[in-house]
């Protein structure tokens, strides 16, 4: 595995490399012949091989637009190897219409449209797979682990049971300390350190041998600045924007995280680890299920935006005219990890003050008449079609609850941010099961469970089931 200057000089190397040997594969007579012979929508094109000064200047632009376009990924990064590739492509498209441009209006020397083609694909496979290539992990390599945290004594306690050599540690810059135990010191950021004194020596020098790479908000430029593969957590009373921000930038960057049993819960951590030090399961899905789901998304959200792009205007209408007031409205839910996002709902209330406070239908004075139609056929959603298909949101999940609500919900299900670790859903096992926000402990039964048994064929089940529900719901009311 490459790192530094040395991944930087490998990368553009490799890729001056394949994209020359790309235009000379593509140039040559036999791959021109075949090309424009056996491939549907391009054998009309006439076989024509470059040479001389021709071919000079098709080998030094098709370098200049791809290696130009690879650009962000010459700089080393831990990255997941999907992401890699999808990264890569993308970048090898846009250098291939640039090319394109520059034949089309002739700004430039113009590539035969085969050559052109056969070039952009032959890199579109050997790119990505040298990029991928590049960074594996040698035989034997035990990669780099960084302790991240806010908590001392448990960061002593675990750094122990960390089978490979740990880089160093990030914690908090300045940190109130009121045990007599713990010192502070000045830390070349201008902030102030706790260091425990008294605990026995061995575990200590664990510690002290350590490290200390700055603060908690450094932790993404640190990953890519020491190119960091795994990163073991250990926080004491985090909150929002500490452990499941620093899951976050974990996820985002392909990093492991990892946590001691001791402090992990079954729901955030692979059942069958059973060592002292266990994985965070930042990605329940397989990565092939986790891409056939998000493209189940994108498919789901299109065809109902598009069916129902008639009846959202009928919406819209009949609540402007059912009351005063928007025709939407958008309120702050939670993502994965605890992020936040708008969700956009068609208005079934009139608008005043909104409480956090859960309650059922029936107890709301304040929903309009048209509201309770769009509530019971569940059309006031439509519009989360449109976070689904950004990627905010997925078809099954969790569902997103307000931000203020869920201090009220924690409160009488502590376990409530269990939920962050999967996206959130326009429906869920929770939903049709009847669990609504007013029994919170039910509802994360239900939102745990699907944690546990997530599948595309789960996902596609429930979507029957809510499916078939809403049918029902509005067969009831049609007979009525």
């Amino acid at each position: 595995m490459f790192t530094g200057w040395k991944y930087r000089t490998v990368s553009v190397f490799g890729v001056i490399s394949l994209t020359v040997g790309a235009v000379l594969v593509a140039n040559h007579q036999l791959s021109q012949a075949a090309f424009t012979t056996h491939v549907p929508l391009f054998n009309r094109l006439e076989v024509i091989v470059l040479s001389g000064e021709s071919l000079y200047w098709a080998v030094l632009l098709s370098v200049l637009a791809v290696g130009g376009s690879l650009v962000p990924l010459y700089k080393p990064q831990p990255r997941r190897v999907l992401d890699t590739i999808f990264l890569t492509q993308r970048r090898v498209i846009v250098g291939g219409l640039a090319l394109a441009t520059l034949g089309y209006f002739k700004w430039s020397h113009r590539l035969p449209r085969a050559t052109l083609v056969m070039t952009i694909g032959v890199l579109m496979l050997a790119v990505p797979a040298w990029f991928v290539w590049i960074h594996r992990r040698p035989a034997g390599d035990p990669g780099r682990t960084l302790v991240v945290g806010d908590d001392l004594e448990q960061m002593e306690r675990i750094t122990p049971a960390i089978d490979v050599p740990v880089l160093g540690y990030l914690y908090p810059s300045v940190l109130g300390v009121s045990d007599d135990s713990v010192s502070v010191r000045t830390v070349a950021d201008g902030g102030v350190a706790a260091v425990t004194d008294g605990l026995e020596g061995s575990v200590q020098d664990d510690l002290e041998a350590l490290e200390r790479l700055g603060g908690l908000s450094r932790l993404e430029n640190v990953l890519l600045a020491y190119d960091v593969d795994t990163v073991v957590l250990a926080f004491r009373h985090p909150d929002r924007a500490e452990f499941f921000g620093a899951l976050d930038v974990c996820h985002k960057l392909g990093v492991d995280a990892k946590l001691h049993r001791e402090y992990a819960d079954s729901v955030l951590v692979a059942e069958d680890d059973m060592g002292g030090i266990v994985d965070v399961d930042l990605e329940p899905w397989d990565p092939l299920d986790h891409l056939y789901k998000r493209l189940f998304d994108i498919g789901f959200a299109l065809v109902g935006l598009l069916a129902f792009a008639p009846v959202l205007i009928v919406i819209a209408v009949a609540i402007k005219l059912d009351s005063p007031g928007p025709a939407l409205y958008s309120q702050d839910r939670t993502a994965g990890f605890g992020e936040t996002f708008p969700v956009y709902k068609f208005r079934t209330m009139i608008p005043e003050g909104e409480s956090a406070v859960p309650s059922s239908d029936e107890e709301n004075d304040r929903i309009t008449a048209v509201g309770k139609l769009l509530r019971r056929t569940h059309l006031d959603e439509l519009p989360q079609l449109w976070s689904i298909l950004v990627g905010d949101m997925s078809v099954v999940g969790p569902r997103a609850a307000w931000t203020e609500e869920e201090v009220l919900l924690e409160e009488d299900a502590p376990a409530w941010r269990k939920r962050w670790f999967v996206k959130p859903g326009l429906t869920g096992l929770a939903q049709v099961n009847g669990a609504k926000s007013t029994d919170p402990s039910e509802k994360l039964r239900y939102d745990l469970e699907y944690i546990r048994k997530q599948s595309l064929w789960f996902d596609l089940k429930i979507v029957i089931r809510q499916v078939w529900g809403v049918l029902e719901d509005v067969w009831v009311i049609l007979w009525r």
